[in-house]
């Protein structure tokens, strides 16, 4: 089971699975965010982001990352170093009341099963390191991507808690959402 070393400060975080290191955000990986972010079926399911909007969110990771000592992580291949995306949780946030997971991979990265392995990962990190019962993760319901991964990690589709998404208007395509539960496996 993955878990940040003894001794490790917040800042020095990592994560290492077989084939990735999930690891804390630097304003060298906003390049990296910006090339995903142009990337029209990589945002498909999320609201499209300028770069402002880009560079915000980094920002908002590492604000994140100090404040509670997980974000959603940058994802690497452990290979070459190479940025691949992000997967990691955030805490509960508006309109959850529950941790959420979640993940945004490159295209390039896509069908090599690293989605997968990172949030095997950071379910793994969160139930030894936090106290907590349950975890979300949400999507739009036409990604069936992203739900079918949920499923594959044992996470359950909640029908009765899909909701609309309040930071996107009334009428958004992207508003509905649904979402899916796991709950801290026995010991």
């Amino acid at each position: 089971m993955p878990l940040m070393p003894r001794g490790c400060s917040v800042a020095e975080f990592r994560l290492e699975t077989d084939r990735l290191t999930l690891r804390e955000w630097t304003d060298a990986d906003r390049d990296g965010a910006w090339a995903m972010a142009q990337d029209p079926e990589v945002m498909r399911y999320l609201p499209v982001l300028d770069r402002a909007g880009s560079d915000a969110m980094v920002d908002r990771m590492i604000a994140m990352q100090a404040a509670h000592g997980h974000t959603f992580w940058v994802m690497e291949r452990r290979a070459d170093g190479q940025y691949i995306g992000m997967c990691g949780m955030s805490p509960p946030r508006e309109p959850l009341v529950e941790y959420e997971i979640g993940w945004r991979l490159a295209r390039a990265a896509w069908g090599h099963g690293y989605a997968q392995e990172a949030a095997r990962a950071t379910l793994d990190w969160a139930w030894a390191n936090r106290d907590m019962p349950t975890i979300v993760a949400i999507t739009v319901a036409d990604n069936q991507r992203s739900w079918g991964l949920m499923a594959r990690l044992g996470m359950a589709h909640h029908r009765n808690e899909d909701f609309e998404h309040p930071s996107l208007p009334p009428g958004h395509p992207l508003r509905p959402h649904i979402l899916y539960r796991i709950h801290r496996p026995f010991e």
